[in-house]
């Protein structure tokens, strides 16, 4: 079977969220913060800076890709048998920010992988507001 981008999957979740891009950008880019909704970390929002996300059950090797600070932050997301790219828009609304984060790049054979990112992101989304919620 020959695998295009065509018949790749992606994850997407999007949220209005009533806080500005600013809050929003630094709960996605500081790592006390991104440890606090995601996992441990050593991430610079600095293009090519390669860092780790861990976990108890393993950890992440990912590079960043984009860093426009309050805009978009992308970085490549690579375990074992997976190679894929999570991308996240910030896009300023009249009642604060509309959050979109993709993660692209899953094979059809990789439905496992796939299912996982579908429950685990709205999680992640969900960790994520309750680190928002928090006075700064």
């Amino acid at each position: 079977m020959t695998d295009t981008a065509a018949e790749r999957l992606s994850v997407v979740v999007e949220r209005e969220m009533p806080h500005p891009p600013e809050k929003i950008w630094r709960a996605l880019t500081q790592p006390h913060l991104i440890e606090a909704w995601l996992m441990k970390n050593d991430f610079k929002p600095v293009v090519e800076h390669r860092f780790n996300l861990s976990a108890d059950w393993g950890s992440v090797n990912c590079q960043v890709q984009t860093a426009e600070p309050n805009k978009t932050l992308s970085y490549t997301w690579d375990t074992k048998d997976l190679r894929s790219v999570v991308t996240w828009t910030l896009t300023p609304t009249s009642t604060g920010t509309r959050l979109r984060m993709e993660q692209s790049g899953f094979r059809q054979d990789q439905q496992p992988y796939y299912q996982g990112a579908k429950v685990g992101w709205p999680r992640f989304f969900e960790a994520l507001e309750q680190v928002l919620a928090r006075p700064d």
